[in-house]
């Protein structure tokens, strides 16, 4: 398949620029693969899909307030600086990306909180990455959350609110690492949680830290020849007794979001379990793929061309896809991060 394939209209004011309220009230739209059926739900619903002894894969990481602004010494100079993800955490050595990067060369110094923080350059990495040092003595993630804003997709169109940062959050989030949400699990409160387990469905939650590779835009249109950032993922021995009971059981395995859908397909058996694995992956994941741990899956509404678009291409097949999100786009349906839901079954 080509890059071309992936490609759909999308009016502006389709783009949601803030979550419904509550968050399980937005729209959820029911991709039915054996008859290829479109159905309108609520995302409350969700619910009724699931059958005792089902799983569901949730990703338990936690965005951190990854943008800081800064001063540059000597001139003053204003610095965005864009946390993507710990290199090295006993010297508190990160990957960022800076703005305006014309300004800021290796050797330079950038403070923030007044002062109270400093980091120096100390690599290129890209036109505009740099990896830097952070001269502080103490827990980092405390001034992030202090200091820091959201690091909202360029797409949302607006400054990041105080409120971000408990709307840019899954109500499961746990284990800090990512730079941008697992936009699926947004739409879940812990009342849904309840009444999903209430049916006799186990949760297993498992790790993957996204990074800004989520927005990066395939650049070739021979798709073999596209390569995916590296993201940091942690599957738990707890997530893979519940994972693979389940497909002995010949039980369903919901997983909700493209990130959670990328590590469980990181880290399979040749026999085609779920195993323990810790690290990174560049798993590139578009038609044709046989996925070999997801039968559900649960996911948000993607960017034309994006390699998410072409995970959920891959899950049912392209051309019913389109459809699904020409259908969506008729009916108001809001997307990207704060938009609506699909359930592909």
């Amino acid at each position: 398949m080509k890059l071309s394939d992936f490609q759909y209209t999308l009016p502006r004011n389709l783009i949601a620029k803030y979550p419904a309220k509550p968050r399980d009230s937005s729209k959820l739209m029911v991709l039915n693969r054996e008859d290829e059926s479109i159905t309108d739900r609520k995302f409350s619903d969700i619910v009724d899909y699931f059958k005792k002894g089902d799983v569901l894969v949730l990703n338990d990481t936690k965005v951190f307030p990854a943008r800081l602004f800064g001063r540059k010494e000597k001139t003053n100079a204003k610095i965005e600086v864009l946390l993507l993800r710990e290199l090295n955490k006993d010297d508190n050595i990160w990957d960022v990306i800076v703005d305006p990067a014309r300004k800021v060369r290796i050797g330079n110094k950038v403070y923030f909180d007044d002062g109270k923080l400093l980091c120096e350059i100390v690599d290129n990495t890209t036109s505009r990455g740099r990896t830097i040092r952070f001269i502080y003595n103490g827990d980092l993630y405390k001034v992030f959350e202090r200091i820091g804003y959201m690091p909202l997709p360029y797409y949302i169109k607006r400054e990041s609110e105080e409120g971000d940062k408990e709307m840019y959050q899954t109500v499961y989030s746990k284990n800090v690492g990512s730079v941008a949400a697992p936009t699926a699990g947004l739409h879940f409160t812990k009342r849904l949680l309840t009444a999903i387990e209430k049916k006799g469905v186990k949760i297993a939650y498992v790790t993957l830290h996204i990074g800004l590779g989520t927005f990066r835009k395939v650049e070739v249109e021979d798709l073999s020849k596209h390569k995916m950032d590296s993201e940091f993922f942690e599957i738990s021995e707890s997530a893979v007794n519940i994972v693979n009971k389940a497909i002995n059981n010949k039980a369903n395995i919901f997983v909700c979001g493209t990130s959670t859908s990328r590590a469980v397909e990181s880290s399979v058996t040749t026999e085609g379990f779920l195993k323990v694995n810790k690290g990174w992956t560049d798993k590139f994941i578009f038609p044709p793929y046989n996925f070999k741990i997801v039968d559900k899956m649960i996911t948000n509404f993607h960017l034309p061309e994006s390699t998410l678009l072409m995970m959920v291409s891959a899950f049912a097949n392209r051309d019913y896809i389109i459809k699904a999100y020409k259908k969506a786009v008729k009916g108001g349906y809001r997307f990207y991060s704060y938009g609506d839901a699909m359930i592909i079954i």
